[in-house]
């Protein structure tokens, strides 16, 4: 772990907006329960779709993304020990 100076543009609760040192464009501080939660949200709604449509392709290439974003965060805090913001399961 180390320590940068960020920029935060807005702190708004679920919507930070801030810039790392290194990168050029502000990003949006996404909260590891609030991930979590968009998880189950996608998983829920690929359940009423028919795999192999279209829509089902679309919203699972976006479901696999953010599932290898919380992947990396449960991975990242496991290394510190530091406990997830949610339960899985």
């Amino acid at each position: 772990m180390r320590k940068e100076t960020v920029e935060i543009f807005s702190d708004k609760t679920n919507a930070t907006v801030m810039r790392h040192p290194d990168r050029r464009f502000p990003g949006i501080l996404l909260q590891g329960d609030v991930l979590h939660m968009l998880c189950y949200k996608i998983d829920t709604a690929l359940d009423d779709l028919n795999p192999g449509s279209a829509t089902y392709d679309q919203l699972n290439d976006v479901r696999n993304a953010l599932q290898s974003l919380k992947n990396h965060y449960k991975s990242t805090l496991a290394e510190h020990d530091i406990p997830l913001p949610f339960v899985e399961g």
